[in-house]
């Protein structure tokens, strides 16, 4: 079945930066819309950022010039740069990869911005 595997969370300071994976199996990715979603602890899951197959990307206002998402179609893999974390940041970062018909979603990883 379709899998998307994320890596790269972990703990890090304010300030500090992370860079997060997310390899795809058995789609075809170059053709998905490609995004990572967070979700902290008691609220909603949100859209960070996604990148269309075209290249354009699309980031929520608040990680605006601090975070940079990629796609290599090659290795079927979608990157996001987190630069300048703050503790705001900190959630459960998801995957998602979106057609017109199907929709799949990662485990998540943990990012943790702390002192």
């Amino acid at each position: 079945q379709v899998q998307l595997v994320e890596s790269g969370g972990g703990l890090v300071q304010p300030g500090g930066s992370l860079r997060l994976s997310c390899a795809a199996s058995r789609i075809r990715f170059s053709i998905y819309t490609m995004g990572w979603y967070r979700q902290a602890l008691g609220k909603q899951r949100e859209l960070v950022a996604d990148i269309i197959s075209s290249g354009r990307t699309k980031y929520v206002n608040s990680v605006k010039g601090r975070f940079t998402i990629s796609r290599d179609n090659a290795v079927n893999t979608v990157y996001l740069e987190m630069n300048s974390l703050k503790p705001e940041d900190t959630a459960v970062y998801y995957c998602n990869a979106a057609s017109a018909t199907y929709i799949y979603w990662g485990q998540g990883t943990q990012v943790t911005v702390s002192s």
